[in-house]
């Protein structure tokens, strides 16, 4: 069994190659593999580690392409469901200069959306070492939700160490309250909470690292650590037991494309976890990984190899 699990909504994503052109105008796009909780997937199996993948594909021609790219990526497969009655999600990426890219989504009633959380009881907890969980899974649907939440129960009756990023994405909330309220009750159930201080803002009403920190750390006997991410200055880390500290970021020569840094930032601190490392070696490597995924086009195609990271964290010391 692996030592990784995480549950989403992959999709297919079309990303434009007309740089600066928007969605309308574009005319030529490369498909890829993507999803946040994937992301993180691709990249904790691409720096050797065993990972698993729940969610549920339609019966097409996107369905078939993510789960050839799961198995090409050796991502485990085995709970993941197949209906012909529903569809699966895919959307769209404009390609910029400098920014963040615009994205428009097909998933509204996806197969992802209609997931039967009887899959969940067929999961072998016996390996899993950590489980890496988004706020856009439950954001999907009711239905995602409630299977979301049951996870987690699974994950504490099992004592599994779980991450939790907000990942917000307005659009699939019915309101800003809604999504608020749910995230923060969602993030009260996990060990180790990874916000950005944009996130900070909407969720607790703060830009500063440390208020965000001492919002979660409050708000959960559960919770013992929150790191908050605060772009390429690096990331903010406070612990249950008070104790705080900033790791610095790694500067890169040129930004190509922002998104799949945050995954990075958490493939790269769950990873270090697994293999023992302190907290703060974790971090580092977070921001390691996240360095190396602004400079690659594809959400999660830059990530790197031990080698390539053992190389990079080598030249770049902390």
């Amino acid at each position: 069994m692996a030592e990784f699990l995480t549950i989403g909504e992959p999709i297919s994503l079309f990303a434009s190659e007309d740089v600066d052109a928007s969605l309308k105008d574009a005319v030529h796009f490369h498909k890829f593999l993507a999803g946040a909780e994937v992301n993180v997937a691709v990249g904790v199996s691409r720096l050797g580690h065993s990972a698993e993948y729940i969610t549920r594909l339609g019966a097409d021609p996107f369905g078939d392409f993510i789960a050839d790219q799961l198995a090409k990526n050796n991502i485990g497969t085995d709970y993941i469901d197949t209906t012909p009655d529903y569809w699966t999600a895919f959307q769209l990426k404009d390609r910029v200069s400098k920014g963040d890219p615009s994205i428009f989504y097909f998933r509204k009633g996806s197969a992802a959306a209609h997931f039967d959380k009887a899959v969940l009881d067929k999961i072998d907890f016996s390996d899993v070492k950590f489980a890496h969980l988004s706020g856009i899974f439950p954001a999907i649907s009711d239905q995602a939700l409630d299977a979301f939440k049951y996870l987690i129960q699974l994950l504490h009756d099992h004592e599994i160490r779980t991450t939790f990023d907000p990942n917000l994405r307005p659009q699939l909330w019915a309101t800003k309250e809604k999504m608020v309220q749910t995230i923060n009750a969602l993030a009260a159930e996990a060990e180790i909470i990874l916000p950005g201080i944009s996130e900070g803002e909407i969720l607790m009403g703060s830009r500063d690292p440390e208020a965000i920190a001492d919002f979660y750390l409050q708000q959960s006997d559960f919770t013992q650590t929150v790191v908050v991410k605060v772009g390429p200055e690096g990331a903010y880390v406070k612990q249950k037991n008070g104790d705080s500290y900033t790791v610095q970021g790694f500067k890169v020569a040129k930004v190509v494309d922002t998104v799949g840094a945050g995954d990075g930032f958490a493939l790269g601190l769950v990873t270090a976890l697994i293999e023992g490392k302190s907290l703060r070696d974790a971090v580092i490597r977070g921001n390691a990984v996240g360095a190396f995924a602004v400079q690659a086009p594809g959400d999660n195609d830059g990530y790197p190899t031990p080698e390539q990271l053992a190389d990079f964290l080598a030249a770049n010391p902390r």
